[in-house]
Parts: structure tokens; C-alpha cells; sequence
């Protein structure tokens, strides 16, 4: 069974009320879309970048972050993705979710208001406990770099 998280929405102008708040699609989706609270059709040319809002802020229990993936049918079918994928909320952020959309298609795509632009996966945070060293245990791979594994 998979344990269940409350995560407190809070939306920020009473303007976009009927877009209604992240989502699962179905039962065993990973990751809730979340929409473009948007006043008018945005034009996202090729290569271009747009912050796209959402009207909301979230309270992400400590210990925990959500994560901003691309959708894939939107990646798929017309070259949209994150700019920064993924992109994290951290637990103690309270200002708006913005969505930062990038084009990387030959073609112009228009988000449409209340459109479904990405996905919200809640993943839990581990903290390091830096120490520092003279040695490091040795390793098979050892200092093997880039491609070091080769290409088959």
C-alpha cells in the first residue's frame, strides 16, 4: 500500500477558481498534472522560454520536496519540456508554482488556459553529512569518466 502525504494548495486569486487543483489521472500515476492559470492563450515559439503560472502556492511537509517534470504527451507530440527538469519545490518555499516551459520543436505551440503543462511528483529528501578526507575507497570503475563504459 502506498502511503499517502497531505499536501495543503492554497490558491492565490479567486480569478482562476475553475482550474481545478493537481491531480492524479489515474490510479497509479506517479505524478499529478497541474495546469496554466492564464488570463489568454499563450504563443510559445520555437526555442523559446515562458514562466507559465499556476495561481498557487503549497505547503510541502518537512523532509520531503515535489519534483516539476515535463508531461510526456506534450514532449512527444509537440517538443515541450521543463527548462530546468526536473525542477524542485523545496518544503520551505510559499511563493507561487511557476512552470518554466520551453519549446524545442521547429513549430509555435499555444498553451491554452487551464491546460495541463506539467507534473507534480512528491519525493521524499535525504540530507548529507559531508566528511571530508584523505582517501576515498578504491573502486572497479576507479576514475573512469565520461563514456568510460563505452557504447555497447
Amino acid at each position: 500500500m502506498i502511503e499517502e502525504i497531505t499536501i495543503k494548495f492554497k490558491r492565490l486569486s479567486e480569478e482562476f477558481n475553475n482550474i481545478p487543483l493537481p491531480s492524479y489521472s489515474t490510479s497509479g500515476s506517479a505524478g499529478m498534472d497541474i495546469r496554466a492559470a492564464i488570463k489568454e492563450p499563450v504563443n510559445l515559439k520555437p526555442m523559446e522560454v515562458e514562466m507559465i503560472t499556476t495561481n498557487l502556492s503549497v505547503e510541502i511537509p518537512e523532509g520531503f520536496e515535489i519534483q516539476v517534470r515535463p508531461r510526456s504527451g506534450l514532449a512527444a507530440k509537440h517538443g515541450i519540456g521543463i527548462l530546468n527538469s526536473p525542477g524542485t519545490i523545496d518544503s520551505d518555499y510559499r511563493g507561487e508554482v511557476k512552470i518554466i516551459l520551453i519549446n524545442f520543436s521547429k513549430e509555435e505551440f499555444i498553451i491554452q488556459p487551464g491546460e495541463r503543462i506539467a507534473q507534480l511528483i512528491l519525493s521524499k529528501v535525504y540530507k548529507a553529512r559531508l566528511e571530508e578526507t584523505e582517501e576515498l575507497n578504491h573502486s572497479k570503475r576507479g576514475e573512469g569518466g565520461f563514456g568510460h563504459t563505452g557504447s555497447q
